[in-house]
C-alpha cells in the first residue's frame, strides 16, 4: 500500500507540474534559445522525470548558486515583472587557462511576461567602454568590454554593461566555456548548418549540415578571424550552438542523460537565480520565449595605439538603450556616459566620422574630467 501511495504521489506531482508549465498542451511555439537552455530546459527535466529528478535538480542548482536552495523566489520574479539577465561565457578551462579570464561571450537577455516578448542582444567583446569594477571607487578606465570580467568578475561585468546602455540588470548566468564542450559531449553531439568551410584549432568544418562533438563545437564557436563577418559572425555561430544544445537537450535522448547534464550545470554554471526563481521563470515567463528578437551592437573597426577595438557610435548605443528599456517597461532616456562623451570629443576635436565604413585610426581616449588625452600606457 505504501509503495502504491508513493507511486500515486509521484504521478500526481508529475502531472500537476506538467499542467502548470503547460507541457501537456500541444504547442507550435519554437524552442526557446538562451532562456530555454538556462531555465526551461532544467525545469522540463524535473517536470518530465517527477519527484526524483526534482530533487536531483535541486541539489545541482544549490551547487550552482551557492545557497541551500530554500531562498524564496525574488520579489521581482514573484510579481511577474520584466527582468534582465546578463549571460557571460568566460574563457576559463580552455587551452590550459586557470586565470580569471575574460568574458568572450556577452549576451544581455530581457524577458517581459506582460508583452510576452524577449530580446537577446549580443555585445561584441572588443567594444570600447568604461570598465567598472566591483567597488564604486574603482579608477576610471576605458578598454574592451570583455575585460570587465577580469577586473571585477560578474559584478564588474554587470556594472559595466548596465552603465554602457543605461539598463538595469537584475540577474546573471556565468558559464565556463568548458561547459559548452561538456554539455555537447553529454548530449552525444549536436548538428549545425555550417555557413562556409574553414579549419580552426585542428578541426575541419565543411559548408552544410555537420555533426559536432564537444571539441568541435568549442572550435566552431570560437573561430573569429577567418569569418568574413568577424566577431559578428562568431556571435551567430555561438547562437547556433546554443540553439542546437537546447533542441538536443529537449529530445528523448537528452532527457535520458539528465543526470549527466545536471552534473555539468553544477560544475560549470554560476548564477544568482535561485531554484525557486528558475522554476517560476519556466512556468510564468515561458510564453515570451516564442517571441524573441535578437541582434548585436554594431561597432566601427578602430585601431588605438596598435590595439584593435570596436567603437559603437552614440546613435547605435542610444538605439539599443531605447529598445532594451522599452522591453523592460521603462521610459527611454538620453544616454549620457563616458562612451557618449568620448564619441562627442572625438567628433569635435579629431574629426571622427561615424558615417564612414573605414577603420577609425584617429580616435583618442580622453581623461575622465578633461580634454587631455590619456597616455597609451595607461589604458
Amino acid at each position: 500500500m505504501e509503495e502504491q501511495h508513493s507511486r500515486r504521489q509521484q504521478k500526481i506531482f508529475r502531472n500537476v507540474t506538467l499542467v502548470q508549465a503547460g507541457f501537456l498542451k500541444k504547442s507550435r511555439r519554437p524552442l526557446p534559445t538562451i532562456i530555454g537552455l538556462l531555465v526551461t530546459f532544467a525545469v522540463m527535466i524535473a517536470a518530465t522525470w517527477g519527484a526524483h529528478a526534482y530533487f536531483s535538480l535541486h541539489s545541482a542548482l544549490v551547487s550552482m548558486n551557492g545557497n541551500n536552495g530554500s531562498t524564496a523566489t525574488s520579489a521581482r520574479i514573484a510579481a511577474k515583472k520584466p527582468i534582465s539577465i546578463l549571460v557571460l561565457g568566460v574563457d576559463q578551462g580552455l587551452e590550459g587557462r586557470n586565470d580569471k579570464g575574460n568574458s568572450d561571450t556577452i549576451i544581455l537577455v530581457t524577458v517581459n511576461p506582460t508583452t510576452k516578448k524577449a530580446t537577446m542582444t549580443s555585445i561584441p567583446r572588443d567594444t570600447l567602454t568604461e570598465i567598472l569594477g566591483e567597488t564604486s571607487n574603482t579608477s576610471y578606465y576605458m578598454f574592451k568590454v570583455n575585460s570587465a570580467y577580469q577586473f571585477g568578475g560578474s559584478s564588474g561585468s554587470i556594472k559595466t554593461v548596465s552603465a554602457m546602455l543605461n539598463v538595469p540588470i537584475n540577474y546573471y548566468v556565468e558559464v565556463n566555456m568548458k561547459a559548452l564542450e561538456s554539455l555537447v559531449n553529454a548530449l552525444g553531439g549536436v548538428d549545425v548548418n555550417v555557413p562556409f568551410s574553414f579549419s580552426y584549432d585542428w578541426c575541419d568544418f565543411k559548408k552544410g549540415k555537420q555533426h559536432l562533438d564537444g571539441r568541435h563545437a568549442i572550435a566552431y564557436a570560437r573561430m573569429r578571424y577567418d569569418d568574413p563577418r568577424g566577431d559578428y559572425g562568431r556571435q551567430l555561430r555561438q547562437r547556433q550552438i546554443i540553439q542546437a544544445v537546447v533542441k538536443k537537450g529537449l529530445s528523448v535522448n537528452g532527457l535520458a542523460n539528465y543526470q549527466k547534464l545536471l552534473k555539468v550545470f553544477a560544475k560549470y554554471v554560476k548564477t544568482n537565480l535561485t531554484f525557486g526563481d528558475m522554476t517560476s521563470l519556466a512556468i510564468n515567463y515561458r510564453s515570451a520565449a516564442s517571441n524573441i528578437s535578437s541582434g548585436y551592437i554594431q561597432g566601427h573597426d578602430a585601431t588605438i595605439s596598435g590595439t584593435s577595438l570596436q567603437i559603437a557610435s552614440t546613435e547605435e548605443l542610444q538605439k539599443w538603450s531605447n529598445k532594451l528599456r522599452k522591453s523592460l517597461g521603462l521610459s527611454t532616456q538620453t544616454l549620457t556616459n563616458q562612451e557618449t562623451r568620448q564619441n562627442s570629443l572625438n567628433e569635435t576635436y579629431n574629426g571622427v566620422d561615424f558615417s564612414s565604413n573605414e577603420t577609425i585610426t584617429n580616435y583618442t581616449i580622453y581623461e575622465a574630467n578633461s580634454i587631455t588625452s590619456r597616455s597609451s600606457d595607461s589604458w
